[in-house]
């Protein structure tokens, strides 16, 4: 029986997952990571650690399912985006790795867009800290030894491919997230490169997700019991191998995600930019194919921040959604507990409550919660409606999906059909498996990639959300005025 693995270096975990040839879970590990917070906005991790993680789930693989991981013959690899890994001459860390949420590179982001004026042109993307480009210009700025010692940047997953392999690869969907890709070539762009003092030579070749990468290593093959031989693929970033995961491949198809952050995310059949709203347009994990994500920075995370305040569970709080309340009296609620990205690009701005009055209590909350992220995600929409991307339904993943109160409001604020799939696995250590799949066999990925079965659809109620729509445009109006205010 032919097996492929899936492995997912996240920012709190790393998740292996090994499936069969009919795509069924065959056994699963996850081993946790440590986030280094030095100082304020700084956001690092030691690049071993996501190693050792991973030779730890496989150790424990190798015990679990021995006759399934010896079989398996293609291994795919999914990763947190953006993270910025400095290898010297012998291809050893130089620094930290500094990840997707530090923010110190905010002044680095406009030296970036001044050296480079055409850089959103050719990215297709804002200059934002989050990204691997600015991250460079900071250690150039700040750590001139170690940027003029850096032989080769990598992204995270790519720092672990090159530990099982020896290749220096990276695909083209997490690639896309640098700042240094041309998007729509689905190439490295010179230009790009020269904004931040790299050239070509600092970039790991490109495949897409679903090509072969490379070879896994013979000793780590011997070690953890695969007969072998076993490619490596492509793999994607975590957003693109969700998608994946999901069965989001074919253009128009969509997803939202409800975790810490949220994410609206389509795939496109060209190279579709709309860097005025803050949309982050990459490449997808498949040739010839890419897509947009819109982007708000706290999603679910908004009811874990009200579970503390107010004494509570989330569960609590799911439960007070299904509360019959007067929704002519529920607070607004901006959720920027941690600043914003799509439509906004403001780290800076933070959320706030308004319209509170003596009758408000924990129900209106958690209810003002639930209809904040909802008009958050519908500013995502907006955004990519505003360059002609237009979608019926969403399929939503993520721990937020295990509320049906909430899904029921997100259908009614985004006035769009929310599907819950089946329960199964969908993530993206489970897309990374698929490309695995697929770099292997050869097939169309469309044909390996597909959609899930659904259990429940969310269909928008009519009167809720035109009620909504007059909410939205309240919401819409609270951010220029709070900033303004604020800024008094």
């Amino acid at each position: 029986m032919t097996t492929y693995l899936g492995i997912d270096i996240g920012t709190s975990s790393v998740k292996s997952i090994l499936i069969d040839s009919e795509q069924k879970v065959v056994g699963s590990a996850t081993q946790k990571l440590t986030v280094s917070r030095k100082q304020p906005l700084w956001s690092e991790q030691d690049p071993d650690q996501w190693c050792e993680a991973v030779n730890r789930t496989l150790d424990e693989l190798s015990a679990a399912e021995p006759a399934a991981l010896a079989n398996v013959s293609g291994i795919g690899l999914s990763g947190q985006m953006h993270g910025a890994t400095l290898l010297d001459e012998k291809d050893k860390p130089l620094r930290p790795a500094i990840l997707w949420n530090d923010g110190r590179a905010k002044s680095e982001c406009e030296q970036f867009e001044s050296i480079c004026p055409r850089s959103r042109e050719i990215s297709g993307n804002l200059a934002m800290p989050g990204f691997t480009a600015p991250k460079l210009l900071w250690v150039c700025n700040n750590e001139r030894e170690i940027f003029d010692a850096t032989r080769k940047v990598l992204l995270p997953k790519d720092y672990v491919r090159l530990w099982l392999s020896g290749e220096h690869v990276s695909d083209l969907s997490d690639a896309a997230g640098t700042l240094w890709l041309d998007v729509g070539g689905r190439r490295w762009s010179k230009e790009l490169l020269d904004a931040t003092g790299l050239g070509v030579e600092h970039m790991p070749s490109l495949v897409e997700g679903s090509e072969p990468s490379g070879q896994l290593r013979a000793d780590l093959a011997q070690r953890w019991g695969i007969k072998g031989p076993t490619l490596i693929a492509g793999g994607a970033g975590d957003n693109a191998a969700s998608a994946c995961g999901i069965g989001a491949v074919s253009p128009g198809s969509a997803f939202i995600s409800l975790g810490t952050s949220g994410v609206v995310f389509v795939t496109n059949d060209r190279f579709s930019p709309n860097t005025q709203g803050a949309v982050h347009a990459f490449c997808h994990a498949i040739p010839q194919t890419w897509h947009q994500m819109g982007v708000i920075l706290s999603a679910a995370v908004c009811f874990d921040w009200l579970a503390t305040v107010t004494g509570c569970q989330v569960s609590d709080l799911f439960e007070d959604l299904g509360q019959g309340i007067d929704h002519k009296a529920t607070p607004l609620f901006l959720p920027y507990l941690s600043g914003e990205r799509t439509p906004h690009n403001d780290m800076d701005t933070r959320g706030a409550f308004v319209n509170l009055d003596h009758t408000t209590g924990r129900p209106e909350l958690a209810h003002a919660v639930a209809e904040g992220v909802g008009f958050a995600f519908r500013d995502c929409i907006q955004a990519l409606a505003d360059v002609g991307t237009h979608f019926d339904s969403l399929v939503a993943v993520g721990g937020g999906a295990r509320s049906n109160a909430w899904l029921q409001i997100l259908a009614d604020t985004l006035n769009k059909r929310i599907e819950l799939p089946a329960r199964g696995e969908s993530g993206a250590a489970y897309g990374a498996a698929r490309l695995a799949m697929v770099a292997d066999s050869g097939d169309n990925p469309i044909d390996i990639c597909t959609p899930p079965p659904i259990k429940h659809v969310f269909e928008p109620d009519n009167m809720m959300a035109d009620h909504y729509l007059q909410s939205w445009a309240r919401y819409r109006a609270l951010y220029p005025a709070l900033k303004e205010a604020l800024a008094a």
